[in-house]
């Protein structure tokens, strides 16, 4: 078995590809000598993301090449390079560089003290904009309010895991990962480094605000059903306030002259009704992601392979 593994999605990360295996390499010698492997997975770029891993490991035996047949999302390109990877350490990264690998050798110490799992915790998102850190800061701290488990504050993937923790993260077959928050829910022991994260050292954010609300959506309905009992707890709140309106009516009725009353009529229905909506809503994205669950589909889907021996892929 393999020292460390370094598993990274690459989606149109051509321009600093270059640059990021320069510095993985290097800390991955000083930190496990040559016993490593890279693990650069592809997840259907449609820029010379692909030629620039080929490029890289026709050189290098250590790095392992995967190209996925479309875009997967990031999550599913991540869990492809996991399913990889042969260390009994992992380094889960990021290749816009925003997460520094030179991390590495405090994160191993770590682990030789005890921990299962090291994760980075930011202190400092520099070169991002105000909305970027302010949606950030909402979503952890929402996903923190309604999840049933603990899942650490201002995180991402980056972190370093041991092969016990993968064996268990391999055996969750679910479609919709959030897997920050499947490793969280693994158990073990966590420890935290704190870091300031860096600009991305090339190229544009792959995460628009588009895909963190569907990441933000994918978090909170695989970790909680807390959504659905606020439901519950609001409907009980609006049969309360329903029943004080009608005794407050009927005394109206008896006591003052009857009004027509239109418009207060007409505010309590729409109330009700948007709230009607938005529980339906949460119903079927409970139920969608069953219906997804179902069919049974593979993951992912490959369609080249480098540098990957015969038997080394896991279950996907």
């Amino acid at each position: 078995m393999t020292e460390l593994s370094v598993a990274v999605p690459c989606y149109n990360e051509s321009e600093g590809l270059p640059e990021l295996y320069r510095r993985v390499s290097e800390v991955c010698r000083a930190s496990a000598g040559e016993s490593y492997e890279i693990i650069l997975v592809n997840d259907g770029s449609i820029d010379d993301t692909w030629e620039a891993i080929r490029e890289l490991a026709s050189n290098d035996r250590r790095l392992v090449g995967i190209n996925l047949s479309r875009n997967h999302g990031h999550q599913l390109a991540l869990t492809a390079a996991l399913a990889y990877c042969t260390g009994e350490r992992i380094l889960i990264l990021d290749a816009d560089l925003q997460d520094p690998p030179e991390l590495l050798p405090r994160m191993m110490q770590l682990m030789d003290e005890g921990a299962d799992v090291v994760y980075g915790q930011r202190k400092s998102r520099a070169g991002e904009s105000i909305l970027k850190r302010l949606s950030a800061a909402i979503f952890y701290r929402v996903l923190e309010r309604l999840s049933d488990l603990p899942i650490p504050r201002d995180t991402g993937d980056f972190r370093l895991i041991h092969r016990r923790v993968l064996t268990v993260l391999q055996s969750m077959p679910e479609r919709q990962r959030f897997l920050r928050g499947m490793i969280a829910w693994t158990g073990f022991r966590h420890v935290p480094v704190a870091y300031d994260r860096a600009p991305r050292f090339a190229g544009t954010t792959k995460y628009p605000f588009r895909r963190m609300m569907a990441l933000a959506l994918d978090a909170i309905t695989s970790f909680s059903v807390r959504p659905l009992r606020v439901g519950l707890y609001l409907g009980m709140l609006l049969c309360l306030l329903a029943a004080i309106l009608i005794v407050v009516t009927l005394v109206w009725w008896f006591v003052f002259t009857p009004f027509p009353g239109w418009t207060s009529l007409m505010i309590v229905f729409l109330i009700i009704g948007g709230i009607q909506t938005i529980l339906l809503g949460l119903i079927g994205e409970y139920l969608s992601r069953l219906y997804l669950e179902a069919k049974g589909r593979p993951l992912f889907v490959i369609s080249e392979l480098i540098n990957a021996e015969i038997g080394r892929e896991r279950s996907v």
